[in-house]
């Protein structure tokens, strides 16, 4: 009899994909994935520690699983509560502490150990236990990606792809470098194998994920080394492969060959998450980016050189310890210089353990606020600005979901940018009964004409079905 796993996934792209994986080690084992925590045998929270409070939303989350764990007991049945991700790692021992529902606590680098930890989990449930105590916070010499399945599930034409793991810079706001560990890069070869398997699965856009990913520097089967730009011509040569895009990248990192990669490989998208947190020398010195404003601009220089359609998105950080007025004002300047497509802005929050949390110059929460009110207006004023520029062009669409109306089928751009298309007057659009979107064009790449566009999204007519 099958049991069911029910994994809710916080934060990054790459515990998207983490969460995947982890449903793709727990199948051979008999496990199915649910939709639902309520009937589930096994809970897995994949936890991120990027975002403010992010150990509170875990811990008020347990608590309401906590209950349904024990309606559960008393009808005799066994649910196991596991935490994985950043703040697992981060916080795991204390996390057992505080909250006892907790049956097992894993790293990002352990997920592949889950069936043991199971296993160890249920005998001590068996030895009469509430709940078990299975802590594994390692960071293995062996990488989990030589242990995790060849074959995976797979529904829909895109996919993330991890090639990267960790982080060497150690910005002084960042968790990452102590709960990824350092940076690893995965074999050319795999990572083309995999991407391989994902497009026979009828996949045609992969977001290749690192939280350096521009640092890639995996091993190329010939002795050496290849860049990100390398692994980008390997994957470009996959028939069937038709989108590359990846995230997220440091601006030291950006070498002339992934410059030219974005010139020459047809695949590779015209859109770079490029994040900067600062426009200030001062600012971005305390934060150990070790770049400055100058350099940035020199790096976004080069790029539009070589490739003169393409679109920046960047993350900014308001209200770092010692940010002033002046500071504040450096970061406007560099946007308005920059003119992004879209950005994301947060206030700063201190993280235990890094640097930073302990600089005693700390911004207001007030100051803090309007600072990063005034960011987001300047921001969704570019953003607004680059979508209506977007209106009159005709460009590639992959369509990904059902939209809200009738007919409506939504998708993404080149420029990552959310396309509602109506294709309901297209050729046999609709499905026999007449009322649901045509399936033969979910998950097709589509000619759109882009007749609206608005803050969040562009409104597309159907030119033709390319693919």
């Amino acid at each position: 009899m099958s049991k069911k796993v029910h994994i809710k996934t916080y934060g990054c792209q790459m515990n998207v994909y983490d969460s995947k994986r982890m449903a793709d080690v727990l199948k051979p084992h008999g496990y199915e994935v649910s939709e639902s925590a309520d009937d589930a045998d096994l809970v897995i929270l994949n936890t991120c520690h990027i975002r403010e409070k992010a150990a509170e939303k875990v811990y008020s989350e347990i608590g309401r699983l906590r209950a349904t764990k024990d309606e559960m007991a008393a009808e005799g049945k066994n649910m196991f509560i596991a935490v994985a991700g950043c703040v697992a790692q981060a916080e795991g021992p204390e996390m057992m502490r505080r909250a006892p529902a907790i049956d097992m606590v894993l790293g990002p680098q352990t997920y592949h150990r889950l069936p043991d930890m199971l296993k160890a989990a249920e005998e001590q449930r068996t030895g009469g236990r509430k709940s078990a105590r299975v802590l594994d916070t390692d960071f293995p010499v062996d990488t989990k990606f030589d242990h995790l399945p060849t074959d995976s599930d797979f529904d829909g034409p895109a996919a993330f792809l991890t090639v990267q793991e960790g982080c060497d810079k150690f910005c002084t706001f960042c968790v990452v470098p102590y709960t990824r560990g350092a940076e690893y890069s995965r074999p050319v070869a795999d990572i083309v194998a995999e991407a391989t398997r994902l497009v026979a699965k009828g996949v045609v856009e992969i977001t290749l994920l690192g939280q350096n990913v521009n640092a890639y520097h995996g091993d190329d089967g010939q002795g050496g080394t290849a860049s990100l730009g390398a692994l980008i011509r390997a994957l470009d040569a996959i028939d069937g492969l038709e989108r590359i895009r990846y995230t997220t990248s440091h601006p030291r990192d950006m070498d002339d060959e992934l410059v030219f990669a974005h010139r020459d490989v047809a695949s590779c998208m015209p859109y770079l998450h490029l994040p900067v947190q600062s426009g200030s020398d001062r600012i971005l010195d305390a934060m150990n980016r070790k770049h400055t404003r100058e350099e940035y601009f020199a790096v976004v220089d080069r790029l539009r050189a070589a490739r003169p359609d393409l679109a920046l998105s960047s993350d900014f950080i308001v209200g770092f310890p010692g940010e002033t007025d002046e500071d504040f004002e450096a970061t406007l300047d560099l946007v308005r210089r920059v003119n992004y497509a879209q950005a994301y802005s947060f206030k700063y929050s201190p993280r235990p353990g890094t640097p930073a949390s302990v600089i005693e110059d700390q911004v207001p929460e007030d100051v803090k606020s309007e600072r990063l009110a005034r960011l987001q207006a300047l921001i969704n004023e570019q953003q607004v600005a680059f979508n209506e520029a977007s209106i009159g062009k005709t460009m590639d669409v992959l369509l990904e979901r059902e939209g809200k109306m009738p007919g409506q089928l939504i998708g993404r751009s080149p420029y990552l940018q959310s396309v509602h298309v109506d294709v309901s007057k297209a050729d046999n659009a609709l499905d026999a009964a007449g009322d649901k979107p045509y399936s033969g064009y979910m998950g097709k790449m589509v000619r759109v004409m882009i007749v609206e566009g608005g803050p969040n999204s562009l409104k597309g007519e159907l030119v033709s079905t390319l693919h």
